[in-house]
């Protein structure tokens, strides 16, 4: 185990390093705009859709495992979520309550990358186990449907909650 530590590249270490401070961020209740509130899931989005297409291509039980996932996830958290949005105080502003959901899912990402990029340097095979394929897939779908769920939940609330946020600035998320 230690020899996986010692020979991971540093600039993932720096990434974790990242990954935690923004999820550190969303734990607490703060006031953003809605464009702010994109960034998360347009970061993940290509981040584990990337890693899907090196390392299992995206076609066949890769590409329906994330998807079911998504799909799945998103619908759960957009149907199922409560509102943690509110009006800001400032035009166009929104208050967000704090969350440990993104910085858990942040972690989750990062972490089956991590596992498979170990499992295609030390055990390649275990990349063609179909188990392995649709777990890792539907772990980052999973985590990319609930950010998308969240942020369609969000905007929809904000979009409720009105106190000066223009349909412009809706749209524009």
């Amino acid at each position: 185990m230690n020899h996986l530590l010692t020979h991971t590249p540093v600039y993932v270490w720096m990434i974790l390093a990242l990954v935690v401070a923004r999820g550190l961020v969303a734990l607490r209740e703060r006031e953003t705009t809605l464009k702010k509130l994109c960034i998360i899931p347009a970061i993940m989005l290509p981040v584990a859709l990337l890693d899907i297409a090196r390392k299992f291509g995206l076609e066949g039980l890769a590409l329906g495992a994330w998807v079911l996932a998504v799909t799945a996830s998103m619908w759960a958290v957009w149907s199922l979520g409560g509102r943690q949005i509110a009006a800001g105080g400032a035009p166009g502003t929104v208050r967000v309550g704090g969350s440990v959901m993104p910085l858990v899912l942040m972690l989750l990402i990062f972490m089956v990358k991590y596992a498979t990029t170990v499992m295609l340097v030390t055990a390649p095979t275990l990349l063609h186990s179909a188990a392995v394929t649709s777990a890792a897939c539907a772990l980052m779908g999973g985590a990319n449907g609930w950010f998308f769920g969240r942020l369609l939940r969000d905007v929809l609330d904000a979009r409720a909650a009105g106190g000066g946020i223009a349909q412009a600035d809706i749209i524009a998320a």
